[in-house]
């Protein structure tokens, strides 16, 4: 199955090849400009480093950047133990020149858990030991230049029949996420913690399960100060969905995070037209931040953009998509599409 990691572990930074029916493009300004709140992008370091025209679209829209794959721990953890920040260090740095924030995404995954923690999973005290030291030297390595971290990403099942089987589950049991918590808290006491899953505005039990999750860590005691939403959509969501979840998720009074948006026009093609999708798109993007906007000020983390250009997307690595979908804000030529003035008008209205 093409899951999200082995889609980023594979992607090259060479671009796809734009849709045979690319969008127009309009003239748009500083996103970061439109906005009381960060406006953030997800990024690859070799993309910053070697593709003059995406850093310049980083650098001249956004606010904030989280690394896209890089500080995965599929990415930070060898298979001996060590660890290689090399890229991570250059994404931290890239925002310090620039004057951006810096988001840290992720420390905990249920789809990743590296040899060092295999090798320990029959030694439960070992493997916590070692649970803690990772996610407290990450952690502290950027203290004070990472203001903010998933902590723990998608701990929900799919459906949200109940909290992912997983690794650090087996051998923490369901604490490892109050665990998590307490080591990054410990690590850097003033970075934001959120906790960050999928497909809650369009899965209402899911969306209870996650709540019902956050509210009991809330109770324990665990340093959680956010929930991240990633609103990955189809471009034909239903209207009114985004509205109701948002505000469902606002109500633990907790900072949320948009924290992964992407509208795939492919996956909601109808017939082959796709000025319907794009509508849709429009209609999705102004709707999260209409409902965003309903936030107090102090529950507004920001607003991040799962990718770049369309042709840096992960999407169009997926095999049904592969090259043929239009989810972002800049084409694959890098020009700016009328969802990115859109989500610019949105912006300015508060």
């Amino acid at each position: 199955m093409t899951t999200r990691r082995n889609v980023l572990a594979g992607l090259s930074a060479a671009a796809i090849a734009p849709s045979a029916c690319a969008a127009p493009y309009v003239v748009i300004p500083p996103l970061k400009s439109c906005a009381r709140f960060p406006v953030g992008v997800a990024v690859r370091a070799p993309m910053l480093s070697d593709d003059a025209q995406y850093a310049d679209i980083v650098a001249g829209n956004f606010s904030r950047l989280t690394p896209e794959w890089e500080m995965k721990m599929e990415y930070i953890l060898k298979s001996d133990g060590s660890y290689q920040f090399d890229r991570p260090d250059a994404m931290v740095d890239f925002a310090q020149r620039h004057d951006m924030g810096f988001h840290g995404h992720t420390l905990v995954w249920y789809a990743e858990d590296g040899d060092i923690f295999q090798r320990l999973k029959t030694k439960p005290d070992a493997f916590l030991n070692a649970y803690v030291k990772y996610i407290q030297d990450i952690v502290g390595r950027y203290r004070g230049r990472i203001t903010g971290w998933d902590v723990v990403n998608e701990p929900v099942m799919e459906e949200g029949e109940a909290l992912r089987d997983c690794l650090w589950s087996q051998v923490l049991g369901d604490d490892y996420i109050g665990l998590a918590l307490t080591a990054a808290h410990e690590a850097d006491p003033s970075a934001t913690l959120l906790v960050n899953d999928y497909f809650l505005e369009t899965k209402p039990k899911k969306r209870a399960t996650f709540l019902k999750m956050c509210e009991t860590l809330l109770k324990n005691g665990a340093p959680l100060h956010g929930i991240g939403t990633q609103t990955h959509l189809m471009a034909d969501i239903q209207p009114g969905l985004i509205t109701a979840a948002m505000k469902d998720i606002a109500s633990l009074g907790l900072k949320v995070h948009v924290s992964e948006i992407d509208i795939s026009v492919a996956g909601a093609q109808t017939g082959g037209n796709r000025a319907e999708p794009r509508e849709g798109q429009i209609r999705a993007i102004n709707e999260i931040v209409e409902a965003y906007h309903q936030l107090p000020d102090a529950q507004r983390y920001g607003i991040t953009i799962w990718g770049v250009r369309d042709s840096d997307s992960w999407l169009n690595s997926e095999k049904e998509f592969k090259g043929a979908d239009d989810p972002l804000l800049f084409d694959a030529m890098g020009r700016p599409k009328p969802v990115a003035r859109a989500f610019a008008d949105a912006l300015k209205r508060v």
